[in-house]
């Protein structure tokens, strides 16, 4: 037999001995995973789920596993905060925020369907205080559960969709969600007695016969073993930022010099063994990336300028927009990108950030902050005389920064150093995956479904799709739907 690659599927004819035979094999014991093995085994299918780590987590355990939830007139906790989430509402901003790139179909499925996957997490042991967090922030510190997590209450979506807050904090202090998260869906799966696990394996291509995916070649333990999946194969094994030819090949906008975010697994495999078998690929040139320039909230106040004194965004827009237009800056004319704050924004800066950034420069006018940062002269000048006459009126015509945090800057001046290279944190993860429906199944690029293939997670491209319209939460959100979507319809599959 040829070498076992992700790259290159098995004929069912080639296989002597099936070692193992189940309904449904899921690949991956993450979010996506997991969820994809609860669902099938109560559907009534047997499952072996086989991961490559000594123990569950995947991505999702790093994560701090808010979950982008609503519609539906709301969560339990969203009506509790006194909010009413219409799911017209919550389409409307996902479809505004994903732009072209969005999956209208997958959004609508994803929407309707919310508060039921907020309800199933709660019947698994997942609980959620009713209460929220009303600070602008990366995610809540305290045991609170409900905030904003996007670029709900930032131009231009604000005038599309009523903002509401849809982040949901798990109940527990800290950035602790994923690891509480995963704890508990890991204690669900081992639960049942359907499901088999095997950790410290790896699924090493698929098996197909005539176009239909009828199992895996995997190694567990140290035999490599034909598992026979008599309904389905559902590839839960994440994305592709950890691994560096991809990156290059299918998103090198985000190749250089950024700092990829997600666990060793995530090196693409899921994605190679459905293109083995001819799956469609979307979406593969879009990652998510962020500067996470809050907290402090109080740096919300300053700006984003380019190396030629020239805004660029409203910075009161989520962390991953800035992100992403940051690098567009940096990917074009110019080759840095500082943010200007004065002495009150700055604040307590060094004590709660996760950015990073060096200081720049420092001026006790402008004239001498420019030299430092070797501006044009009277650039940086003008964009700052423009911006704090127009604040002082409650104004921000260039780019529409809401009021709230809108004053004008004092002097002195700082400048943070937001360059790639410099030292402030920019990490990233990927956004495209295999093509899929709504509920899981596997498409050619002819949008047929490949009988047998399902995938979850960042394995798929699901709903979140760029980071200039990214929220907190998506991804975990979508991980642990998608996965329940595709492990019931494996499950329900008549082979």
């Amino acid at each position: 037999m040829a070498k076992t690659v992700p790259t290159r599927a098995i004929p069912a004819s080639a296989i002597e001995h099936w070692s193992h035979e189940t309904d449904v094999v899921v690949v991956g014991f993450g979010g996506a995973g997991a969820c994809a093995a609860i669902e099938a085994a109560d559907a009534g299918a047997q499952v072996m789920l086989i991961e490559l780590a000594s123990a569950s987590g995947g991505s999702t355990a790093l994560s701090s596993a808010e979950l982008y939830l609503g519609g539906n007139g709301g969560t339990a906790v969203q009506q509790a905060c006194g909010y009413s989430d219409s799911s017209d509402n919550m389409k409307a901003y996902l479809k505004a925020v994903s732009g072209a790139n969005g999956d209208a179909a997958k959004i609508d499925h994803y929407v309707d369907n919310s508060v039921g996957h907020f309800n199933w997490l709660v019947s698994q042991g997942v609980e959620f205080k009713h209460s929220e967090y009303k600070e602008r922030a990366i995610m809540a510190l305290t045991d609170d559960c409900l905030l904003f997590t996007g670029s709900e209450k930032a131009h231009p979506f604000k005038d599309i969709a009523d903002p509401v807050p849809r982040g949901h904090n798990l109940y527990v202090e800290g950035d602790n969600g994923g690891p509480l998260l995963m704890k508990i869906l890991t204690e669900q799966v081992h639960s049942r007695e359907a499901v088999t696990v095997h950790y410290d394996s790896r699924v090493l291509c698929l098996i197909e016969n005539q176009g239909e995916v009828v199992g895996v070649m995997a190694r567990l333990g140290m035999e490599e073993v034909a598992v026979r999946a008599n309904k389905g194969v559902v590839l839960c094994a994440g994305g592709f930022c950890m691994n560096e030819d991809m990156v290059k090949h299918y998103a090198p906008f985000y190749a250089e010099g950024l700092s990829p975010l997600g666990n060793p697994g995530d090196t693409g495999t899921g994605i190679q063994m459905g293109q083995s078998v001819g799956a469609a690929v979307v979406n593969m040139q879009e990652c998510f990336v962020t500067l996470p320039f809050y907290p402090p909230s109080s740096l919300t106040y300053g700006l984003f300028v380019n190396d030629k004194g020239q805004r660029f965004i409203n910075e009161d827009a989520y962390h991953g927009r800035v992100g992403q237009a940051s690098i567009a800056q940096q990917r074009g004319a110019a080759n840095s990108v500082y943010l200007i704050v004065d002495v009150d924004a700055y604040a307590d800066y060094e004590k709660l950030s996760y950015l990073g950034a060096p200081i720049a420069a420092t001026g006790e006018t402008v004239e001498e902050l420019e030299q430092e940062l070797s501006m044009q002269p009277g650039a940086l000048a003008a964009t700052l005389s423009l911006y704090n006459e127009a604040a002082e009126r409650g104004e921000d015509p260039a780019f529409h920064k809401s009021a709230q945090w809108l004053r004008p800057l004092k002097l002195p001046l700082v400048a943070l150093n937001c360059s790639i290279g410099f030292g402030a944190y920019l990490p990233f993860f990927t956004l495209g995956g295999l093509d899929t429906l709504p509920t899981g199944e596997v498409l050619t690029p002819g949008r047929d479904a490949i009988a047998g293939l399902y995938a979850a997670g960042r394995t798929a491209a699901g709903i979140p799709r760029t980071a200039a319209g990214y929220a907190s939460g998506m991804s975990v959100g979508d991980a642990t739907f998608t996965g329940r979507e595709a492990g019931r319809s494996a499950a329900m599959r008549c082979a």
